[in-house]
């Protein structure tokens, strides 16, 4: 076995892994993802380098990667205005690396790894699902005994990660013949979903089943403009989102939401959509929710509103985006999940349904739960798309690479 094949193979058991090492630590999937795409860009470069260069570089040519890198870029120039540069920075630093990964990932490894690593994958992510649903029925006893952090919500970044990462994988299964496996591995997540205390990962699965049940059964444009509904309500209305919940959600809904602290959301929603509304175009800079409560956009908010925004982040990434990179920021990302639904349209029916799941699940975890920036959901993200375009991906054809001594001497 060449060293190119070994390295591969490396780098896909790596990405096979990451459900199951997010399990036992809920913050190691960018290290996975790092090292995965270490392993594959290292088999790529030994294989053949201008091969290489073009699968990383020629989605950068497209409209989808130029808006990409608008986006990216526009991130970058927001530096120049933020307050605090050392915060922006290691916000950068979390996530520039992490997203740089999961790309490598998801150009270099559909189609490239070895048979059986979706079979593998499966069973990772069904281990891991089965120690997580122990772990919560015996009151946390392996955290206890390991001496980890006793509290439920560890699991919440597992789970998130599982949530993505499983339809694709059974997509992929069921295109190689394995249903039972996929049935199996979709069974164990839903259970562990639904018996975790991630009220975000319950919607997402509801959302992201839902999405992928309409677009099965509608038609293919009715499908995609509903996603298209989901995606527009979603950047328009994330900085009204806390006065709309706050003059529509009942109290008895408060109550029934106690646990996730619904009253607190909405507070913490009600204040960021006040600063955007205080600075819409530029925003406060890139990186900044950690201490937005400090930014000078605060100085002209009402004081009733500043309370709630020392949080850390708005609990909605496109609420987010709004506040840390204003309009600009908002039409840009706005643009970017447009052509990816643009995208989706022209996939295989199968392949698309996968996708507007995962888009839909998505959508709804980042309409309501964590910051927009950190790494642990966007490995999470690349290896979802590397799980789409792998089911789909003809397996690559390698060219034995030519030994130029004996060459020459063949020559001479």
């Amino acid at each position: 076995m060449r060293a190119s094949e070994r390295l591969r193979g490396a780098g896909a058991l790596v990405l096979a892994a990451l459900p199951l090492a997010m399990a036992a630590a809920n913050r190691s999937s960018p290290a996975v993802m790092a090292l995965s795409a270490v392993l594959f860009l290292a088999a790529a470069l030994a294989e053949d380098r201008r091969a290489a260069w073009v699968a990383v570089t020629a989605p950068l040519r497209t409209a989808a990667g130029l808006t990409a890198l608008a986006f990216l870029g526009w991130c970058c120039l927001s530096l120049a205005w933020s307050p605090f540069p050392a915060l922006s920075w290691r916000t950068a630093g979390e996530f520039g690396p992490t997203l740089l990964a999961a790309y490598l990932v998801a150009r270099l490894a559909p189609g490239r790894m070895p048979p059986g690593t979706a079979l593998a994958a499966a069973w990772m992510m069904g281990l891991a699902g089965v120690y997580i649903l122990a772990d919560l029925a015996a009151d946390l006893a392996v955290q206890k005994a390991l001496g980890g952090r006793v509290a439920y919500f560890i699991f919440n970044r597992p789970v998130l990660t599982m949530l993505l990462l499983v339809g694709p994988l059974a997509a992929v299964l069921v295109r190689r013949g394995h249903s039972l496996a996929a049935g199996l591995v979709g069974f164990v997540v839903a259970a562990t979903i639904l018996c975790s205390v991630s009220g975000a990962a319950t919607l997402g699965l509801l959302a992201g089943t839902g999405l992928a049940l309409a677009a099965w059964f509608l038609p293919r444009r009715a499908g995609l403009g509903l996603a298209g509904a989901v995606l527009t309500l979603a950047v328009i209305l994330a900085p009204v989102e806390g006065d709309l919940l706050h003059r529509l959600m009942p109290e008895a809904a408060h109550e029934r939401l106690v646990q996730s602290s619904s009253r607190a959301r909405v507070a913490i929603a009600r204040g960021f959509g006040a600063a955007v509304s205080a600075d819409p175009w530029r925003g406060a800079g890139y990186g900044t929710a950690g201490r937005f409560a400090e930014t000078p956009v605060t100085e002209a908010m009402d004081p009733e509103w500043r309370g709630m925004l020392a949080v850390g982040h708005p609990h909605n990434s496109f609420l987010q985006v709004w506040a840390e990179l204003g309009l600009v920021g908002a039409g840009l990302m706005a643009a970017l999940l447009f052509l990816a639904l643009r995208a989706i349209a022209a996939l295989p029916r199968l392949q698309a349904v996968t996708a507007l799941g995962v888009l839909g699940a998505a959508t709804a975890v980042a309409f309501v739960e964590h910051g927009a920036w950190q790494g642990w959901w966007v490995a999470g993200l690349g290896g979802a798309v590397t799980w789409l375009r792998d089911g789909w991906a003809a397996p690559a054809r390698v060219t034995p690479a030519i030994d130029a001594p004996a060459e020459a001497r063949r020559a001479a």
